[in-house]
């Protein structure tokens, strides 16, 4: 009960504490109830902690979208400048002679495959149609040197047909004689096909006429040749090549080449 009396207690002290009127009669003295700030919050109030968090999570995800925004913009930017820059540093040149192949080959005899290597190679020689007009070399030893080169480069080019390698050989106005029968150029590059039937072929007897720019070289070839049953045959041919010194290099104006019998002497 001590509650109950405690609380009904305190209306009757405000009454009794009151002043005293003019007619000596007590007055009643009227005490607002108590009301709290309406500003005052405890600290430990749970939606406190709510309303102060909410803003660093929102600034942080707009910290996160401007940076990997920036990073977008800077890709799209960046990307295409470094794929043009790459493609820039790769070399496009298609003509350059990548290979120095040796355009002699073995005087000791190859067969046909080797040949035909060889005379691919041949093909990524640097032609240069606007060679320096050099003077023709006026040794005969080096000039009979440099026939003897070029007729394994004509042989192989023959074996392989080999358009682009005789074109380069034979001069514009060559004429070649076999057999009784003339041929040009264009006759020449038109009708060669390959020969699979020859294994092996040396040259013989070279001997080089210089006569300024003109040379004449002759001399036999023999080959190996492999006939339709399979047997290997040999074969022989005496022969006269014309040359002339043309844009820098010797070229072949002429040829003649007439068939050695078995028995026949050289």
């Amino acid at each position: 009960m001590a509650p109950f009396g405690g609380c009904c207690l305190r209306p009757f002290l405000l009454w009794s504490s009151g002043s005293t009127g003019p007619s000596g009669a007590s007055e009643p003295r009227i005490v607002p109830a108590y009301q709290a700030p309406r500003s005052s919050v405890p600290p430990d109030y749970p939606g406190q902690s709510k309303r102060r968090t909410w803003p660093w999570v929102l600034g942080i995800l707009a910290v996160v979208f401007v940076v990997f925004a920036g990073l977008g913009i800077a890709g799209a930017i960046l990307i295409p400048k470094v794929m043009r820059a790459s493609s820039n540093r790769n070399p496009s040149n298609l003509n350059a002679n990548t290979a120095q192949p040796n355009s002699n080959p073995n005087l000791n005899g190859r067969d046909s495959n080797s040949s035909s290597n060889s005379a691919e190679e041949n093909v990524n020689s640097n032609d240069n149609s606007n060679a320096e007009d050099t003077p023709p070399p006026a040794d005969e030893e080096e000039v009979l040197q440099d026939l003897t080169d070029l007729e394994h480069e004509w042989t192989v080019a023959n074996i392989n047909a080999d358009k682009k390698k005789l074109a380069r050989i034979l001069a514009d106005d060559y004429v070649g004689i076999s057999e009784g029968k003339s041929q040009g150029k264009a006759e020449y590059l038109k009708t060669i096909t390959p020969d699979t039937q020859i294994q092996k072929w040396n040259f013989e007897d070279l001997k080089v006429n210089l006569k300024g720019d003109r040379a004449t070289l002759t001399g036999i070839i023999r080959l190996e040749v492999k006939d339709e049953r399979g047997q290997n045959q040999d074969l022989a041919f005496r022969f006269t090549d014309k040359f002339v010194w043309r844009d820098g290099r010797w070229q072949a104006t002429g040829s003649d080449v007439t068939p050695l019998k078995e028995g026949t002497a050289a």
